[in-house]
């Protein structure tokens, strides 16, 4: 097996020369920012890199089966054949459910939404494969939820009397069906992780950016199969360190007392983080020893932190919604985190779905990331009164996309005791890409525990919003959090400009501000060795997820 492939921290600007990366000089990087240059530099660089660039994240294969457009099926059935009716006072969950139940069970296809209102009391369960709800046009088809989940399916509340509604869950929920009922019966405490099967090989040690594995055997393994890479995260924080970009601040980190779920994978909702887990394509099984995945890996695998191939046990993949809107009867906004569940779209311990063409209104969360890999949503967009979340990425979710899409001006204010994030990140998350957006409401929410390697590109907003998470759930950023190309038109560089805060991070072409203090509390002291680049102007490469895709030649 050749010798892995790594990255020292001296990389090429340009493609001219080997030099520091982190360390222009103050003259230097004034001329590279004033030319608007930087950007197309750290492309290139990027490119030659093969996924281990210090600083760029590796996005270019976020979204469904790895940025593909997801399919249009055929039509297999209608929700009026079921006993629904869009006269918006007949309850159609039942009707939507069977439907979508007698779908799934024919194999698959479209289950068309005719143009209308329909009222459902309750949740649609999209608990099979390569099932689409289809309306006609989101001004067309409107789904009338009158009860929130905690009225329509059933409270999630906490100790803390916190309800879980507050930050996943939806009125289209896509979500297996054996998840959800071990999630019922152990009463959502921790389980909202993926279900897995045996272990299928182990894994040797490898670098970042590679993407050809020593497994201990290949027997098990298929060319097209999505299994789990999981790696064991050990107390001594070595490898949160390590997706914090290894910086001398993450030493002095007080983990176990700051990250204490993080390190050790204790209490409630945060007890997977014991295991960092990232489903991963398999391209090629090279003889008995090797395999080749689709996309590089986004971190180390080193002898102390053991790694294995597990087998992705039940979930759902290959389904969508889309051509409608999800309308909440309007319920006032509670105070921060008591959320009963004014929900949309909730993807869930899945893979390879979609939402496109959908509008969420009046919500507490509009679309929700929990623990997904490779979902595309696009043109999308929430509305109505005050959100909470408008978009999370949560719980170790991977590689999903948010392409054109829209937070409108709320027609209701956040009330006081409550919070509207915006674009939320948080849990371990990676890879996953905002683009092309505009917001008059919210934020770039990072949400502690410690998302790595996402970003936020080609986007206008007013940034009015606030970053939460809690103070027990470790660092606001790992490594490689990139703002690329960021319009902002209220002024205020809040938690945009992150040059201060986040370790070996891109911020590159914020526009609308000359302030570039984050205004949040940094987690690690010392250098961070990140990037500040072309402040103030608009960069040369605009887009850095279509740049990179351009790049490899993806399209």
């Amino acid at each position: 097996m050749p010798e892995p492939f790594t990255l020292s921290r001296r990389a090429l600007i340009g493609g001219v020369a080997a030099v520091p990366a982190l360390s222009l000089s103050p003259a230097k990087a004034e001329t590279r920012a004033r030319q608007g240059d930087t950007s197309a530099a750290l492309l290139e660089e990027w490119a030659a890199a093969e996924g281990g660039h210090p600083l760029v994240p590796d996005i270019a294969r976020a979204g469904y089966r790895l940025g593909a457009r997801p399919p249009r099926p055929r039509v297999v059935a209608k929700v009026t054949d079921f006993g629904a009716r869009a006269d918006g006072t007949t309850d159609c969950a039942a009707a939507f459910n069977a439907a979508v139940r007698a779908a799934g069970e024919r194999g698959g296809g479209a289950v068309l939404v005719p143009g209308g209102t329909y009222l459902l009391s309750s949740p649609v369960f999209m608990h099979w494969s390569n099932v689409v709800l289809r309306g006609a046009g989101r001004d067309s088809t409107i789904l009338r939820f009158t009860r929130t989940l905690d009225d329509g399916y059933r409270p999630a509340r906490q100790s803390n009397g916190n309800s879980r509604w507050s930050w996943t869950g939806g009125q289209v929920w896509f979500i297996a069906a054996e998840r959800r009922a071990r999630s019922e019966s152990e009463d959502y405490a921790g389980t909202e992780g993926w279900l897995l099967g045996d272990t299928l090989a182990e894994v040797g040690a490898a670098s970042r950016g590679q993407r050809t594995l020593l497994v201990s055997d290949t027997s098990k393994l298929r060319a097209g199969d999505l299994v789990v890479l999981e790696c064991d995260n050990p107390p001594d924080a070595t490898l949160l360190k390590h997706l914090a970009g290894d910086i001398p601040g993450t030493r002095s980190y007080d983990w176990p007392t700051r990250a204490p779920q993080l390190v050790t994978g204790s209490g409630g909702q945060y007890i997977q983080y014991a295991l960092l887990q990232r489903p991963v394509r398999i391209e090629a099984v090279l003889g008995t020893r090797l395999v080749r995945l689709a996309q590089p890996i986004r971190y180390d695998l080193r002898p102390g932190w053991p790694a294995r191939l597990r087998a992705l046990g039940p979930t759902v993949h290959d389904s969508g919604v889309e051509d409608l809107t999800i309308r909440n009867d309007l319920v006032p906004m509670t105070a921060h985190n008591k959320h009963p569940g004014s929900n949309g779209v909730c993807f869930q311990a899945v893979h390879d779905c979609w939402a496109r063409d959908v509008r969420v209104e009046n919500c507490d969360l509009g679309f929700g990331f929990t623990t997904a890999k490779s979902n595309t949503l696009t043109r999308v967009a929430v509305g109505g009164r005050s959100a909470h979340h408008s978009f999370a990425c949560r719980m170790q979710s991977h590689d999903n996309l948010v392409d054109d899409f829209e937070i409108e001006a709320f027609t209701v204010p956040v009330p006081a005791g409550a919070v509207h994030h915006g674009l939320n990140l948080e849990g371990l998350s990676s890879g996953n890409v905002w683009r092309r957006g505009t917001m008059a409401e919210g934020t770039f929410d990072s949400h502690r525990a410690l998302p790595f390697e996402n970003a936020r590109t080609n986007i206008t907003l007013v940034n009015n919003g606030r970053v939460g998470g809690s103070a027990a759930s470790g660092p606001l950023f790992g490594a490689r959090i990139a703002h690329w190309n960021i319009r902002i038109t209220g002024g205020s560089p809040y938690a945009i400009t992150i040059a201060d805060v986040a370790p070996r991070s891109l911020t590159v072409g914020v526009q609308g501000t000359t302030g570039t203090v984050s205004e949040l509390a940094p987690d690690f002291t010392g250098d961070l060795e990140n990037l500040l680049a072309d402040h103030g102007t608009r960069p040369r490469v605009t887009d850095l997820y279509t740049a990179q895709r351009d790049r490899l030649n993806l399209d």
